[in-house]
C-alpha cells in the first residue's frame, strides 16, 4: 500500500482534521500523482455535510485535482513519471454502457465512480479525493496538462471550469446572444469568463452589490442587483440563457419569468433542499 496523508470529516458534524491512510498499490493502468494543488469545491462542503444523500466517513473530499506523476503501472501508455497531470470529479465507470462508449462516463448507466465518496469498482473500497498528498487513478480518468499552464489556476477548471464550460457549449451559446448568470461564486466567475470569450452579452445577477467591480472585470457587460425587484422588472423575458450557480435554496420563478421565448435555464449550482417551481412559470 501507499502511504498517505491530507484531510478527512469523519462525520456531517465535524471539522475536517489531518488523517492518514493508505492509496492502493498501483494496478496495470493505474497513474500515481504527488498533488501539488486541489482545488475548493462547494460540492466538497455538500458531501462532508451528506447533504446530498449519505455520505461515507471518513470522507477525504477534493476533485479540482494536479500534480506530477510519481509512478505509472506497467500497462499504463498515456503518461510517464515526471508528466503534469489531473484528475476531475470521475475516477472509474462500467466502460460498456452507451453512455460510455460515447465518451459520457459521468452518465454511466451504471453509475460512475465519483474521486471521493465513491466506491472502487474493483475492491469496493470508499473512494478518497485530492485533499491529500498523493492519488492513485487508473490512466482513462487522468488528464494530461501541458506545462505552460499556471498549475494553480488548472486545478479549478476541473470541475468548475467544465461544469460551466460543457452546458455553455452544449447549447452553443455565442454572438448574439442574452446570457444572465446568477451568483459570482466558484462557477458564476467561470460561467462569466466563458460566456464573454463566446461573444455574447453577459448579465451579472446578484444580490452582493460589492461584486459588481468583479463581475465587469471578468468579462460581464451589465450588472443587476436581484434585491431590486423594481430594476429588474426591465429584465422579464430578455435573456436567451441564464446559467444559475447558486447552491443556496432561492426562488428560481424570478429567473424563469427572465428568460425569452424557448429560453433555456442552467441549474448548475445544485441547492441540497428542493425548490417549488410554478407550472406557469415553465
Amino acid at each position: 500500500m501507499i502511504p498517505a496523508k491530507g484531510y478527512a470529516a469523519h462525520s456531517a458534524a465535524e471539522p475536517l482534521s489531518p488523517y492518514q491512510f493508505s492509496r492502493r498499490e498501483l494496478r496495470q493502468k493505474d497513474v500515481q500523482i504527488e498533488i501539488l494543488y486541489c482545488g475548493v469545491c462547494h460540492s466538497d462542503l455538500h458531501t462532508v455535510r451528506s447533504e446530498w444523500g449519505p455520505s461515507a466517513y471518513p470522507c477525504v473530499p477534493g476533485h479540482e485535482i494536479v500534480g506530477k506523476v510519481s509512478a505509472v503501472g506497467d500497462g499504463v501508455t498515456k503518461f510517464k513519471v515526471g508528466d503534469l497531470a489531473g484528475v476531475g470529479c470521475l475516477v472509474d465507470s462500467c466502460r460498456e454502457c452507451k453512455n460510455c462508449q460515447q465518451g459520457l462516463e459521468q452518465y454511466c448507466e451504471e453509475g460512475a465512480t465519483f474521486t471521493y465518496n465513491g466506491r472502487d469498482r474493483v475492491d469496493g473500497t470508499n473512494t478518497l479525493g485530492g485533499y491529500s498528498n498523493v492519488i492513485v487513478t487508473d490512466e482513462s480518468f487522468v488528464l494530461l496538462i501541458s506545462d505552460r499552464l499556471p498549475l494553480e489556476g488548472v486545478a479549478p477548471l476541473l470541475c468548475a471550469g467544465i461544469t460551466t464550460y460543457s452546458p455553455l457549449r452544449h447549447w452553443k451559446v455565442g454572438k448574439g446572444h442574452k446570457v444572465g448568470i446568477l451568483g459570482l461564486g466558484g462557477l458564476g466567475h467561470m460561467a462569466v469568463k466563458f460566456a464573454a470569450s463566446f461573444g455574447a452579452e453577459v448579465t451579472m445577477l446578484s444580490t452582493s452589490p460589492s461584486k459588481e467591480a468583479d463581475a465587469r472585470r471578468l468579462g460581464a457587460h451589465r450588472f443587476a442587483l436581484t434585491k431590486d425587484r423594481e430594476k429588474i422588472k426591465g429584465l422579464a423575458n430578455y435573456f436567451d440563457f441564464i446559467v444559475d450557480t447558486v447552491s443556496a435554496p432561492h426562488d428560481y420563478n424570478m429567473y424563469l419569468n427572465m428568460l425569452g421565448t424557448n429560453g433555456v435555464m442552467i441549474c448548475v449550482g445544485v441547492p441540497p433542499t428542493p425548490t417549488q417551481i410554478l407550472g406557469f412559470n415553465l
